[in-house]
């Protein structure tokens, strides 16, 4: 019992590392730096940031960039190579999404969603690279083996939701630029109902409203949790880690690319109604 307890704890405190950030921020004694634990961490309150989340996710957005870029400079329309193609398919998968469910003019939103679905895509993939390589690697160029560092973005709510608030400002901004202030408040106070019910109007729209940042970000972080957990205990079975988290990373393979879409897809309708008048 004593030795069950013992693996039972290592592996608690196995999964509890990984679980940690990197997180930097104002210590309770007044110095800023980086915290030990994840109790500090929670100590620093709002102005904290997570440094491994955020490098990740920039280095990402750097190499979708680099390679977008990489592949416009050498394209050719006689015999394109592999990357091209590759990278051809998905502007048209996303120009077609957005011709199919934007019915609006706005020249942003093809960008937007080009760039929301690759972004994300590429953050997710990190789950599929081993659990212990990237701290570990972290952990050795930093000296320190109780270095806590997550190697994938959208394990972190900061990251979900700043992905989904990002997306909520542009929703009221197009709102207010196409319908005018009048005519979005309007659609919160006077629908479904009309004027003479404006309470029950409100306590209609409004939740769906607010809802719709909520759902985005949580939909993300809740599936990448999730799978990144299934990871971690997969990690702790021994020497079937291997072909077990072989046959999970297979299977979360359409996870990842599959909320990176929906992501998208939900940014294109969010946004289509808000350059849609009643």
């Amino acid at each position: 019992m004593a030795n069950s307890s013992e693996t039972a704890q290592t592996a608690t405190e196995y999964v509890q590392h990984h679980l940690g950030f990197l997180t930097f921020g104002q210590r309770a004694d007044g110095t800023w730096g980086f915290a030990h634990s994840v109790e500090e961490a929670g100590a620093m309150g709002f102005w904290a940031i997570n440094v491994d989340s955020m490098m990740i996710s920039l280095l990402l957005g750097v190499l979708f960039l680099g390679l977008f870029r990489f592949c416009i400079k050498r394209a050719t329309t006689g015999k394109p190579g592999g990357l091209q193609n590759f990278l051809e398919i998905i502007v048209e998968m996303v120009q077609t999404n957005v011709k199919n469910s934007f019915y609006a003019k706005n020249d942003l939103i093809g960008p937007l969603a080009l760039t929301i679905f690759c972004w994300i895509f590429l953050m997710n993939t990190m789950d599929l690279i081993p659990v212990d390589w990237i701290p570990l690697l972290a952990q050795t160029v930093a000296g320190d083996p109780h270095l806590y560092f997550k190697a994938v973005p959208t394990t972190d709510l900061n990251i979900t939701l700043g992905f989904a608030v990002s997306v909520f400002f542009l929703i009221i901004f197009y709102s207010i630029k196409i319908k005018g202030l009048g005519g979005f408040l309007g659609e919160f106070a006077f629908h479904p109902f009309g004027k003479w019910a404006l309470p029950l109007n409100l306590l209609l729209e409004l939740p769906g409203f607010l809802a719709k940042p909520v759902s985005l970000a949580l939909r993300l972080y809740g599936n990448f949790f999730a799978g990144e957990v299934i990871f971690l205990v997969i990690a702790l079975v021994g020497v079937w880690q291997l072909p077990l988290h072989f046959g999970w990373a297979v299977f979360h393979i359409l996870v990842v690319t599959l909320q990176a879409y929906l992501f998208m897809m939900l940014t294109i309708v969010y946004l289509n109604q808000a350059h849609t008048h009643h």
